[in-house]
């Protein structure tokens, strides 16, 4: 009986700090998934699907095969070809004043950018870091291309 009192105090502590845990916001979300592509949220390695939201601090994968396009809460596109990697590193998108930054580390492959209401507002808001330069987006269309 006194297993089963703590056992029951356990799981309702357990799940009133779940409860209280806040939610990541969404960032964004996959718009396009060719081939082989994945969103590596905490440690876990998941096959990306259209509509799937997109957290600050997630890695975006594509195989050798696979492409993967983007759609973040700004308006801005980025499009990842195959053999990409680029981690979201840090995302902030005020719609009120569409005042924010953005920091994508890109690792190796492709990448295409359309900017959208982060540089309009503020240019050079959005930042691509490659593993020998980081690029500010000043403008509105861009590709980076990062060898292994």
């Amino acid at each position: 009986m006194r297993t089963a009192t703590l056992t029951a105090i356990a799981f309702l502590g357990f799940l009133g700090a779940a409860l209280a845990a806040p939610e990541a916001a969404s960032i964004g979300q996959v718009k396009s998934v060719n081939g082989a592509a994945f969103i590596i949220r905490g440690g876990a390695r998941l096959p990306a699907h259209l509509g799937d939201p997109l957290l600050e601090r997630d890695d975006l994968e594509t195989g050798d095969n696979g492409t993967l396009g983007v759609t973040f809460n700004d308006s801005t596109l980025m499009s990842l070809g195959p053999r990409s990697h680029v981690s979201l590193h840090e995302y902030r998108f005020d719609p009120t004043t569409r005042h924010g930054n953005f920091l994508a580390r890109m690792r190796r492959g492709t990448l295409a950018v359309t900017s959208g209401e982060l540089t309009r507002a503020e240019p050079g808001s959005i930042r691509i870091q490659t593993p020998r330069a980081i690029l500010g987006v000043r403008g509105t269309q861009f590709l980076v291309r990062v060898d292994e």
